[in-house]
């Protein structure tokens, strides 16, 4: 029988299963199954549709609301504002979290973004610890409007939104408080907890920001952090990017329960930040619009000629895993 490790599958092994997909060269397909792409996108008539479908299973306490924002997030950074939402919620036989909770988490995010709901499928489900939320969101973007993870340029800068590892941080402390227990002071765990909502795992604001800005791509890094998202928007783009590790933010609270649970900060979940690549010419002036907004953002790396990949400054090659470093706790 086989064994498999906690998360997602190996860039290798996920590429080869995406191959071998019915209905690639479709007419009406624009965006397909791709390593790095955060969702797929559909001709319909004079608008593209854009569709994204992500699960929720490390974190317990406030699944659904989780499951509306990074399914939200991956159709925002192809320039699509978010407006329809579905949802596959998978209860345990037993958990401290109700099914009331898991809809009322869905319909405070969906209310707050303004989409709808459309509908979905719940269920309890034998041999789950957690529950588990699979949410699929939709939204539109005129004909034209779309933005790739694929479509980073040379020369470009690449900005990062407010700081890495925020929904691990969110995570770690409302799924690891016992375990840290008084190692960290009670007010760090209780701000760490809050980064669920401030600053929020939500990148939908900045990604219509960047948009109007004309970014050239844009990718919400989750699972294996800001290294993996960025290696993916490389890859994707057929580019090399060249990030300068000690620019990338990492606020203190993240940088503490990393350092408590032996987690890399930059390759732990990471929704909450958003990836933008745009002509360096126009990076500072998102930068300036962006915190206009109260969004703190910071050039982290830029994109050039040379082997598709992700590189340090110094030209070393950056290994990443599509397994995220927080599967350590929950393996």
């Amino acid at each position: 029988m086989p064994r498999y490790p906690v998360g997602k599958l190996s860039h290798e092994r996920l590429a080869a299963l995406l191959t071998q997909l019915p209905g690639r060269r479709s007419r009406d397909l624009l965006v397909g199954p791709a390593i790095g792409e955060d969702a797929a996108a559909v001709a319909v008539g004079e608008h593209d549709l854009v569709v994204a479908t992500d699960p929720v299973t490390f974190a317990a306490d406030r699944a659904g609301w989780y499951a509306v924002h990074i399914n939200a997030n991956d159709v925002a950074t192809m320039g699509a504002r978010p407006k329809w939402f579905q949802a596959c919620v998978l209860m345990p036989t037993e958990s401290s979290v109700t099914i009331r909770a898991v809809f009322d988490d869905v319909a405070a995010a969906c209310r707050e973004l303004g989409v709808a709901v459309l509908g979905g499928h719940t269920e309890v489900t034998a041999g789950l610890a957690n529950p588990v939320v699979i949410g699929t969101m939709m939204g539109v973007t005129q004909r034209g409007g779309l933005i790739r993870t694929a479509g980073a340029r040379v020369g470009d800068a690449v900005v990062l939104t407010k700081s890495a590892g925020i929904e691990a941080t969110a995570i770690m402390a409302r799924e690891c408080g016992e375990r840290l227990g008084g190692s960290i002071g009670r007010q760090v765990l209780a701000r760490a907890a809050r980064f669920l909502f401030a600053p929020g795992i939500s990148v939908v604001r900045e990604a219509m920001a960047a948009t109007r800005a004309g970014a050239t791509a844009m990718h919400d890094p989750t699972e294996g952090g800001v290294l993996t998202g960025l290696w993916e928007m490389a890859q994707a783009a057929c580019r090399r990017f060249v990030v300068d590790v000690a620019a990338v933010p990492v606020v203190a609270e993240t940088r503490l329960l990393c350092e408590k649970l032996g987690i890399d900060p930059l390759r732990v979940i990471a929704s909450g930040c958003l990836l933008i690549t745009i002509r360096a010419d126009k990076a500072d002036g998102l930068r300036r619009r962006l915190r206009r907004m109260g969004i703190d953002a910071a050039i982290v790396g830029n994109v050039r000629r040379g082997q598709a990949g992700l590189f340090d400054t110094r030209g070393k090659a950056i290994a990443v895993s599509a397994t995220d470093e927080i599967a350590k706790l929950f393996g």
